[in-house]
């Protein structure tokens, strides 16, 4: 079971918000804000067709700016929210930038590395596991990327 604290909802809705941003250049819709003390550090959104880079995810993003801000590769201290379980490269950057806590919307059962189809996260062999919660405004994040592929189809 996902444990949340009272300020989750916040800013995971914070990441739906910035999810947003991806429609304008026609990207799917998922966006994450990296969280420190309390306040937001950095934001995210995917960029992958505006940039054409397919390592420019959201969490990527965001944590590449994290880094820059922190002056450090390590996002010590650090919640990530995202709108959809990270993939499997975006889960390995989480635990190669040491990022203590993931809270994420929707579950992928695609291409989901929190638990859905790889645990990359929670992996015991790796040398930094973060605590993970997910399914936190499932249903919103959820009802984006359908009305985005719905849209497209």
């Amino acid at each position: 079971m996902s444990t949340y604290f009272p300020l989750d909802e916040y800013f995971m809705r914070l990441a739906l918000r910035e999810a947003e941003h991806s429609l304008e250049h026609e990207d799917v819709p998922v966006g994450a804000v990296v969280v420190v003390g309390g306040e937001v550090l950095a934001a995210g959104h995917n960029e992958r067709e505006v940039r054409q880079d397919p390592t420019a995810h959201a969490e990527l993003l965001a944590l590449r700016e994290a880094a820059r801000r922190l002056g450090t590769w390590r996002v010590l201290d650090a919640v990530l929210y995202v709108t959809l379980e990270p993939c499997a490269m975006c889960a390995g950057a989480i635990v190669l930038a040491r990022v203590p806590r993931v809270v994420f919307g929707a579950y992928d059962p695609k291409a989901g590395a929190g638990g859905s189809v790889l645990d990359v996260l929670a992996e015991p062999r790796l040398n930094h596991r973060p605590d993970v919660a997910g399914g936190l405004l499932a249903a919103e994040s959820s009802t984006l990327l359908s009305q985005f592929f719905a849209s497209r189809r």
